[in-house]
C-alpha cells in the first residue's frame, strides 16, 4: 500500500493504493492520525487505485473516521473501484461516509 497527501489550502487530499487489508490498515491509521496532529480535520481519501481492502481496512477507515467527527471535521471518500465500492456498500460504510463518484465532486463538498 502507497499514501500520498495532497496539501490544499483548507483540506488535503489522501490517495491510498494497492491493498488496505491486516498488514496495512496499521499504517493507515497511523499516516491518517499523523495528519490529524498536524492539524488536517478535513480529508478526502481518494480510492481510485485501492484494489482490495478487508475488514481490519474497514475499521481502520471507521477509526480514523470517528477521530475526525471528534474534531469537528469531515471525512470523504472518492474514486471507489467497483469491488471496494461493493464493499462500501455491503458494510454500510457509503450511509456513514459521504461517497463521491469523482475528485472533483468530493471537493465542491468539503
Amino acid at each position: 500500500m502507497e499514501i500520498k497527501k495532497i496539501d490544499k489550502k483548507k483540506f488535503i487530499i489522501v490517495k491510498v493504493s494497492g491493498r488496505l487489508d491486516a498488514s496495512t490498515a496499521p499504517l493507515y491509521e497511523e499516516k491518517c492520525r499523523s495528519f490529524i496532529v498536524e492539524g488536517h480535520n478535513k480529508m478526502i481519501i481518494d480510492l481510485n487505485d485501492l484494489e482490495y481492502i478487508s475488514s481490519a481496512g474497514l475499521r481502520s477507515i471507521l477509526s480514523i473516521g470517528k477521530k475526525i467527527k471528534s474534531n469537528n471535521g469531515k471525512y470523504l471518500f472518492c474514486n471507489l473501484q467497483p469491488m471496494v465500492s461493493d464493499v462500501f456498500k455491503i458494510s454500510g460504510f457509503n450511509a456513514i461516509f459521504p461517497v463521491f463518484n469523482t475528485l472533483e465532486d468530493a471537493i465542491e463538498e468539503i
